[in-house]
């Protein structure tokens, strides 16, 4: 199947992930104009109001940026939507995306067959995230257009299946587009996420790092120094399992190697968070790619760098190729 025109302009095949407080215009804005897909939480604008500014922003500047590169236009952006029953903004941030005609809609936490139907009404399309080849079915059975698997090791509510096994199940029966998440934040990750079977690889945490990232200077530096042994996967802190930096753990007072279970249920996505949630700002997402990770950059240079990346993995590749292997 081959992929919907709205991604014919893409440097990469990348798609930055919606990074809770991080993603804002500012970091969506430089993604699109370096080639990749942006895309932020819907949620991130608070108030409510603010979501209409923010892709209002986001619309006018991709358009200058087209006029004054025809031969190097924008790639498209995306926002993700909350879909859990406590997320009250979900009506109302949906009919805003409509209004600005959002090319590209991330679905989290709950798959509604009248939400992509609103997206297909005004010509975008949907892509869902899942966690095992369960949901993956369930979310192409009410109308998604693509799907996000986030396999282990990727940074925010992450499964816990290999990125190799998630693909192969998907791949025997869908054959539409698929973004995989999990450890990817260098080129040669890029190129074995197509490999397996991906259209796009679909890279958050490394963006953190970032000079355009909503993300304060002890965030971006943990990513840096971080490596994959200081990831830690729990459901404390939002009620739904996810990677988190050991270091930002520790610093809140708390034992990373003992920490007590979660609750969904006392969560609320569209007012932020209840009393508990909010006293968690300061613990970190992030996946166990971040290794590759090894200084603060622009979007544009870090691009560039997993362009070069990508490329001299392609490179080796095709030598293994012309040895017979």
């Amino acid at each position: 199947m081959s992929l919907p025109a709205i991604f014919d302009n893409l440097r990469l095949p990348v798609i930055g992930s919606p990074l809770f407080i991080v993603s804002g215009p500012e970091l969506v804005i430089a993604q699109c104009k370096a080639g990749v897909v942006g895309s932020f939480p819907a949620l991130n604008a608070r108030p409510a109001s603010q979501l209409d500014e923010w892709l209002h922003q986001i619309t006018e500047e991709l358009a200058a940026h087209n006029r004054d590169n025809p031969d190097r236009p924008a790639a498209p952006y995306a926002v993700n939507q909350i879909v859990h029953r406590s997320n009250n903004r979900l009506d109302e941030d949906v009919a805003i995306c409509a209004k600005w005609q959002v090319p590209v809609t991330i679905t989290s936490l709950g798959a509604r067959e009248d939400l992509n139907q609103a997206v297909h009404a005004w010509g975008g399309i949907t892509l869902h995230d899942v966690i095992d080849d369960r949901f993956a079915r369930k979310a192409i059975e009410k109308g998604a257009d693509g799907l996000i698997p986030v396999a282990a090791g990727a940074g925010g509510h992450a499964g816990t299946t290999s990125p190799f096994a998630l693909m192969q199940e998907i791949r025997e029966w869908f054959d539409g587009p698929v973004a995989l998440s999990g450890s990817i934040a260098h080129g040669q990750s890029i190129l074995s996420a197509q490999a397996m079977g991906a259209d796009f690889a679909y890279i958050g945490s490394a963006f953190i790092a970032t000079k355009e990232a909503n993300a304060v200077e002890g965030y971006k530096e943990n990513i840096v120094e971080a490596k994959a042994s200081d990831i830690v996967y729990s459901d404390l802190f939002t009620g739904v399992h996810g990677n988190y930096l050991r270091q930002s753990i520790v610093k809140a007072g708390m034992d990373p190697d003992n920490l007590p279970k979660g609750d969904i249920s006392t969560m609320n996505f569209g007012s932020g968070g209840n009393t508990e949630a909010k006293a968690w700002k300061d613990i970190w997402g992030s996946g166990q790619g971040i290794g590759a990770v090894k200084e603060v950059q622009s979007v544009a240079d870090m691009v560039d760098r997993l362009e070069r990346e990508y490329r001299a993995a392609k490179e080796r590749l095709d030598k293994v190729y012309r040895k017979g292997w």
